[in-house]
């Protein structure tokens, strides 16, 4: 009888425990939803995690008409870093990734070792020397001191490490070369389509960083029509003194985080598929 209770009572623990950490997520998300939701001056009335005086679309109205429309301008910076910096990124972390696990050169161990090193750095102990050597070339305040740093992803070359080397055999290469494909078309052709889950895991992780980065933006960029969205909302809720509304920050930050579940919801079947049946005949 114990044997039998105890791996219950573990899963109903375990259960317990992931409806609990589910709950601290989603909590946040559904106020800022609901709030988002709410009539001007009503933010601080009624129930804050339920409906009342219902005014979205007012509010949405006044968030892309303030300042000119600014807003617009700074979910279309946002895209630009993050779909450029997380596309980039992801292609030299898989060629890099892959070189290191499929070729064999003098010191590819030190050189991994490097860049696993370098996962442990912070990126905020980043942000004020890449400040000073893009001041140095003169790239402050420009389109490329975001972009330029988002191009890096150490996590994603390990990750493509470690992935090429569980899932793209030896002998699918070797197969490839021997039918006379070139190292490039080999691993554009080849290894490439077997690693797309990893592929998607790196863009995701990139996308999310480069889109949720505050710190580096707000260092490098002065002009207002270069902003991403992150330091635009941030600006708009220090401004509280001189009248703007509390709802525009509240109901501009819902509306940020809506491309990110949908590039969530778009690429998460990527996870699920299974690239490699019939890449060897």
């Amino acid at each position: 009888m114990t044997s039998t209770r105890s791996p219950l009572a573990g899963r109903l623990a375990v259960n317990a425990l992931l409806g609990l950490m589910a709950l601290y997520t989603l909590i946040p998300l559904w106020w800022l939803f609901v709030s988002a939701t709410k009539g001007e001056g009503y933010l601080h009335r009624g129930n804050p995690l339920w409906f009342s005086h219902f005014g979205l679309g007012d509010n949405l109205g006044r968030v892309f008409s303030f300042q000119d429309g600014i807003f617009s301008s700074w979910l279309a910076n946002s895209a630009l870093y993050s779909l450029v910096g997380a596309g980039v990124s992801t292609l030299l972390s898989v060629m890099a990734g892959f070189a290191l696990a499929k070729y064999r050169f003098r010191g590819r161990e030190t050189v991994f070792n490097t860049i696993l090193a370098s996962v442990l750095i912070p990126a905020p102990m980043l942000a004020l020397p890449l400040f000073l050597m893009l001041a140095q070339l003169r790239l402050t305040d420009s389109y490329w001191a975001v972009l330029l740093p988002s191009f890096v992803s150490p996590f994603g070359v390990y990750l493509s490490r470690v992935y090429a080397s569980a899932s793209v055999p030896d002998e699918l290469l070797e197969a490839a070369r021997i039918d006379g494909a070139s190292e490039k078309r080999t691993f554009f052709r080849i290894a490439m389509p077997v690693m797309a889950p990893a592929l998607v895991t790196i863009f995701l992780f990139q996308f999310v960083s480069v889109w949720n980065n505050y710190l580096l933006p707000s260092l490098m960029l002065n002009d207002a029509s270069k902003l991403p969205v992150t330091v635009g909302l941030v600006q708009w809720r220090s401004e509280f003194a001189n009248g703007v509304s509390p709802m525009l920050p509240i109901t501009g930050a819902f509306v940020s985080l809506l491309p990110l579940l949908v590039a969530f919801v778009a690429l998460q079947r990527f996870w699920r598929s299974g690239l490699t049946a019939g890449a060897v005949k």
